[in-house]
């Protein structure tokens, strides 16, 4: 297809989704899902993270984090990349909070680079020029209207921590995740209203203390192939410094900045859905045993000032022990809960059936057998991603849960996003017939992402129909979840561009912006088209609903 086609394709599209989208008969399948399923003040926002979106890995000040470190390591990422450009955000976010005003999102949800105002940690000194980047990115964004959205850590540190001391194996850690929270509140927290302390310190500690296929790399035995690390012992020994870090972060804010500043803060957790295989009691206690070796795990201390009874049963003196002055500090608790969810999974469980080998089946692990298959059926429709399957109805169970566990405490969507295969011989024979085509599938929403195959076309990527689905569907659960009563109050779409994708580079694409990494130019899918009709829709309503 010549490219000018696609424009006009796309262009029809838009105009088609502008008329459908106001009208007050945009439903779904189970006539539950529009705009106004939400409220006036529900934020719409993209996410991102610094080390996958921000590039000038050593510009104006930044020392190296540990992922600058692991990247340049052979054969630790898939296709050989790194973040050194990535999608040079740092020097092109102007060009990107354009793509977001367009879209109409009301936030913005981002992390700041460790390395990049600490290069040295608490013994350093501040980087003004770091400084002086966040503070105009913030500025940016509020003069557009876009409400900045914080996280202090999404997975990169400094790395003269971990050379001086381990980080997370250390309790040393704890200062100086106090001290970089407090510069960050004093210079930034004036304008931005809601920070996050850690981003998914579960998936963090298990594949970087567990398997080892993250930063610091540590594992043993069966789990990975390290040349360093205890892998039944050292996830336990990280976590409990980063709930120690999150409660020293939250006690500082609270006693002093929180009550001048007006602001929230939080902490988000990777979220997946666990379903029981089977209606057998052991099952079902085991797919809460998963719960609880996973989510629960940090979020009890944090909220409850212990860890789960299941895995204080199962673990005894694995799991370190909470101080007197340990559980002072975690009485601050957190303002909300942030949840990424994107997929689910069946539990099986494995102490009073034999199971084969396979992700849980340990001891250290609760003993489950995590599958995403039931009599030889997937749990959801596969994607291209082998961990990601679609199972929209794990979005409100996910939400429900937590809602119910924590005394519906305030939560936002802070990431969602899927994966596809390949739909290239479908896609390029696009044309206006695709509208008869969004009446019969317009049914999810949240984030998709799909395989950054070389023998696709630009056509292919920019025409993410599945990712169209996907996050519509998810949306309608997530509706329903708080049509039940659950206090959710905002939903990030991952990402707002394609972008480094951890281990797997640039093979995967999860932007509602296709990104050219030759030129890194971006260009928005049909999903960024579909976003910003329901948000335009959600705004409509909500202006013209009665006071």
């Amino acid at each position: 297809m010549e490219l000018s086609l696609l424009f006009d394709v796309l262009f029809v599209l838009e105009m088609y989704f502008s008329t459908l989208m106001v009208s007050s008969n945009f439903i779904t399948q189970n006539g539950s899902l529009h705009s106004s399923s939400f409220p006036s003040n529900f934020l719409l926002g993209t996410a991102s993270s610094s080390y996958q979106f921000e590039g000038a890995f050593l510009s104006a000040g930044k020392g190296l984090s540990n992922w600058d470190v692991f990247t340049h390591k052979p054969g630790n990422i898939k296709d050989g990349t790194n973040g050194d450009i990535a999608v040079d955000h740092y020097h092109r976010y102007l060009e990107d909070l354009d793509l977001m005003e367009y879209m109409g999102v009301n936030s913005f949800r981002f992390s700041i680079s460790w390395a990049r105002i600490l290069p040295k940690g608490r013994f350093g000194e501040v980087n003004m020029a770091g400084i002086k980047h966040y503070n105009k990115l913030i500025q940016a964004l509020l003069h557009k209207g876009i409400e900045p959205f914080v996280s202090l850590s999404h997975y990169d540190i400094p790395q003269e921590l971990e050379d001086s001391y381990g980080t997370w194996l250390s309790p040393k850690v704890q200062e100086d995740f106090r001290y970089y929270a407090d510069v960050c509140f004093k210079y930034f927290g004036d304008r931005v209203k809601y920070w996050v302390t850690f981003n998914e310190p579960n998936v963090q500690v298990i594949r970087g203390y567990r398997s080892g296929i993250y930063p610091p790399a540590r594992c043993s035995g069966i789990f990975g192939n390290c040349s360093h690390g205890d892998s039944e012992r050292e996830p336990f020994i990280a976590a409990h410094n980063i709930i120690l870090s999150h409660a020293a972060a939250v006690q500082i804010y609270r006693t002093k900045y929180q009550k001048k500043q007006g602001g929230s803060i939080g902490i988000v957790m990777n979220a997946v859905w666990y379903e029981p295989i089977s209606n057998s009691s052991e099952d079902k206690a085991a797919a809460e045993r998963a719960q609880s070796f996973y989510l629960n795990w940090f979020l009890d201390p944090i909220l409850f000032g212990k860890y789960p009874a299941e895995m204080q049963r199962i673990l005894g003196s694995i799991l370190p022990v909470f101080s007197k002055y340990d559980l002072e500090k975690l009485k601050n608790g957190l303002d909300f809960i942030g949840i990424n969810h994107y997929t689910s999974f069946y539990i099986k469980d494995c102490i009073f059936s034999v199971c084969e080998a396979g992700p849980g089946v340990t001891k250290t692990e609760g003993y489950i057998l995590r599958t995403a298959l039931k009599d030889g059926v997937p749990i959801g429709e596969p994607t291209a991603v082998d961990w990601l399957y679609v199972y929209p109805q794990g979005m409100e169970k996910m939400v429900t849960y937590i809602s119910d566990r924590y005394s519906n405490i305030p939560m936002f969507i802070t990431e969602n996003g899927e994966s596809k295969t390949n739909l290239g011989r479908v896609l390029m024979k696009i044309h206006l017939h695709i509208l008869k085509l969004y009446l019969m599938i317009l049914v999810d929403l949240v984030g998709f992402g799909e395989m950054n195959n070389p023998n696709s076309t630009v056509e292919v990527f920019l025409n993410d129909v599945k990712r169209v689905e996907y996050i519509n569907g998810y949306l309608d659960a997530l509706a329903t979840a708080m049509r039940k009563g659950a206090d959710v109050r905002g939903y990030f779409a991952w990402s707002l561009l394609d972008n480094f994708e951890w281990i797997s580079g640039y093979t995967i694409r999860f932007g509602l912006h296709y990104v050219d990494y030759a030129t890194l130019k971006r260009t928005p899918k049909l999903s960024a088209t579909w976003y910003k009709h329901f948000i335009s829709n959600h705004k409509a309503r909500n202006t013209l609903a009665p006071k």
